[in-house]
């Protein structure tokens, strides 16, 4: 990538693009084969615990969430046995898997935010209208284990919005759906205006139009925390703000959603689109292409992985594949009404 397109890069996306673009340059280092393939020792270890799925039905455990690999001692004899430690119990860490009926998602103990949560919209889901957001509550997971929730109190007055990674505004075909959204597990403090309010929520709507052209959408959304380069010492540091009393919620630096738009055909093609947004107020003027980066990208970023199973004769961009563009809507007179009450610690009632 040229000098000017990163230079681009980052007004386009106030930091944001100019990061995902510093990791799709990075290169891969290729793989040497092995020239001698090793047997494994016997396993002498106790295989440590997969993600949790405490408080979840037998059907309902996350099928893809393999557990975690067993730790092979080395076949060297030695005086040591530090698989000792887990007779007391395995530290972790522990993704919280919740798999509701709207969403799925992964829970993130230490930064008390999701690590991704996943959706799946279709005309049909979006044309029905059983829920209404005035009858849903923001909650506090029971099925997180009570030292590692985010709560309530935590954004109370942190001048964040708890904002919604799958919005609320997807799950209007059943209540006790649109419910399920309220839970933290599917927050993450967010700016309210400029942002939540504003952009995102145009973001969110742009997710659902993509209905009107492709019969089946899912989307994969999540926090991010990316470095930024410190002007004194030249350096790049990751820095992002803790609220709650202890501090103890993470605020992410960007958002991103990947998004897989499916023509509908076993075995069609799927449009893939990856966004990053930084949590800024942005202006609703600026095209969500700027924002747009490689899928590698936000794997990069977050330690995770989208569409390994996905053959890349099946896929196309999105942004190529249909028009991504938003259409801004007025949230003003809804955000005034809510602000009635504390408006800088929750999220304003979105269509």
């Amino acid at each position: 990538m040229s000098k000017s397109v990163m230079i681009a890069a980052l007004s386009a996306g106030g930091g944001a693009a100019l990061t995902a673009a510093m990791y799709s340059l990075r290169s891969t280092e290729p793989k040497k084969p092995d020239t001698q393939v090793a047997t494994p020792a016997p396993s002498l270890a106790p295989t440590p615990p997969g993600p949790s799925t405490a408080g979840l039905p037998p059907a309902q455990v996350f099928p893809s969430t393999p557990a975690a690999a067993p730790i092979t001692p080395s076949a060297v004899s030695a005086p040591v046995n530090p698989a000792g430690l887990f007779e007391y119990g395995f530290p972790g860490p522990i993704s919280d898997i919740a798999s509701r009926s709207a969403l799925i998602s992964s829970y993130d103990r230490r930064l008390r935010n999701p690590q991704w949560v996943v959706e799946h919209i279709t005309p049909a889901s979006l044309a029905m209208r059983d829920g209404d957001r005035k009858n849903s509550n923001f909650a506090e997971d029971p099925a997180v284990p009570a030292k590692f929730r985010a709560l309530l109190k935590d954004y109370f007055r942190s001048g964040y919005d708890r904002g919604h990674q799958v919005p609320a505004a997807d799950a209007k075909w059943s209540q006790a759906a649109m419910d399920e959204t309220f839970f933290l597990t599917n927050m993450c403090p967010q700016v309210g205006e400029g942002f939540n309010r504003d952009y995102w929520a145009h973001f969110e709507d742009f997710c659902r139009r993509l209905t009107v052209t492709y019969p089946s959408v899912r989307i994969v959304t999540g926090p991010l925390y990316l470095p930024r380069k410190d002007p004194v010492d030249n350096k790049w540091y990751v820095k992002y703000e803790m609220i709650g009393s202890p501090p103890s919620v993470a605020v992410p630096t960007h958002f991103y959603k990947v998004i897989f738009a499916e023509d509908g055909r076993a075995g069609g093609s799927v449009a893939l689109g990856a966004f990053v947004l930084p949590n800024a107020p942005i202006s609703n003027d600026k095209p969500i292409t700027d924002f747009e980066v490689p899928v590698e990208a936000v794997e990069r970023a977050s330690g995770l992985e989208f569409a390994t199973k996905l053959p890349p004769q099946r896929r196309k961009r999105l942004c190529a594949d249909t028009t991504c563009a938003l259409v801004i809507r007025d949230y003003a007179d809804k955000q005034k009404a809510f602000a009635k009450g504390d408006r800088r610690s929750v999220s304003p009632p979105r269509s």
